[in-house]
């Protein structure tokens, strides 16, 4: 079937949602993610004028390449699958545009002595992890990363997540926002390895996966800094109590000092700073335009991103008033009597019951209740 998506139309096979089948694949629900990325694009050149070339990795059908394309970047497109080789080329010539296909693996393009791109997409079917390192051992300025396995990621499945991810995860009320920092967390101890700094730029968790914009410095000491950015989350699943510490070596409270319960969990290493440029995101925003189906979306979603609070976890207020055993009041409101009982807050981009303040969890409830 023909899809149309911003500026190309493409020829893909007929397949619905993210479950896989022998034909080349393509996810129509990933469509906010390629709008977004294009929209990126378009900020990202804006910040380095001199980036121009730019490598979808697990290209499958293309479509994310040949609209990179049609966005005048010098495009290389890779698969494993002879079948979404011969349909990246078709979609490509289909738009007359140009770009490069190969029938190769990622990461051996990526380690081709002669290839360094200025940005590199990695977006494979399940974790990215398996290129990481060549993506950030051969790419100028921008690493892109789509992670699609996020129950590991977030601690559900809990063994798979500490080995792909060499990391702690735990499952709690907020876990999209566990597994991007994991997510951050594995990237950017991949990078230091290779002495490649990198800076968050944009990141969001939306239709069960994490997307990430990295920025990258190829300076021994702002490797140094991004392992600085690392830490631990201590979390009390009884009063739902949680903070969080900076270093690699972990060091819990041997009880919760806000109930005083003995079950405090440790996740870690996470990343800790700030997982996005609030300024970066309002241009990312400013450059989506009316060609994308999912720009009321998208908007929405950054105008949330580009407010919301800097500090790690963020909480849900439902299950809050849950364990309160209080019926919840409208949002806004909500986030107003902190506010006015001191605190900041914001909401944030997770769901809609989501928010974000420098309340502890007994202050939220003395100052809501």
């Amino acid at each position: 079937m023909e899809v149309t998506e911003g500026r190309v139309t493409v020829s893909v096979p007929e397949q619905s949602g993210d479950e896989r089948t022998d034909a080349v694949f393509f996810n129509p629900d990933q469509q906010l993610n390629r709008d977004l990325t294009v929209a990126t694009l378009r900020t990202y050149r804006e910040r380095e004028p001199r980036a121009s070339t730019y490598f979808d990795a697990t290209a499958a059908s293309g479509i994310r390449g040949v609209r990179a394309a049609s966005e005048g970047w010098r495009v290389t497109m890779a698969d494993v699958d002879p079948d979404a080789v011969a349909l990246c080329r078709e979609n490509l010539a289909t738009n007359d545009l140009e770009g490069t296909v190969v029938h190769q693996d990622a990461n051996a393009v990526l380690h081709d002595q002669h290839t360094v791109f200025d940005v590199t997409d990695l977006d494979p079917f399940g974790s990215p992890i398996p290129f990481a390192d060549a993506a950030f051992a051969n790419t100028r300025d921008l690493v892109a990363v789509t992670a699609t396995d996020t129950a590991p990621l977030c601690g559900a499945h809990f063994a798979s997540g500490k080995r792909r991810y060499s990391a702690v995860p735990r499952n709690t009320e907020y876990h999209p926002e566990m597994g991007l920092r994991i997510l951050l967390s594995a990237l950017a101890r991949t990078a230091a390895r290779y002495d490649v700094g990198v800076t968050p730029l944009l990141s969001h968790v939306s239709d069960h996966y994490v997307r990430t914009y990295l920025d990258l410095s190829h300076r021994a000491t702002d490797a140094n800094a991004a392992i600085d950015s690392l830490g631990h989350v201590y979390h009390c699943p009884e009063c739902l109590h949680r903070e969080s510490d900076h270093g690699l070596t972990a060091d819990p409270p041997e009880a919760c000092p806000v109930c005083g319960s003995d079950q405090v969990l440790t996740a870690g290493p996470v990343w800790l700073e700030q997982t996005h440029d609030p300024a970066f995101v309002r241009g990312v925003r400013g450059a989506i335009d009316d060609t994308m189906e999912t720009a009321t979306r998208g908007e929405r979603l950054l105008g949330r991103l580009a407010g919301e609070l800097d500090v790690p976890m963020h909480f849900d207020q439902h299950r809050l008033y849950k364990r309160w055993t209080e019926p919840a009041i409208g949002m806004d409101d909500f986030l107003d009597t902190l506010r006015e009982a001191g605190f900041d807050a914001s909401r944030t981009h997770y769901s809609g019951t989501t928010f974000k303040t420098t309340a502890r969890v007994d202050e939220i409830e003395a100052a809501v209740l």
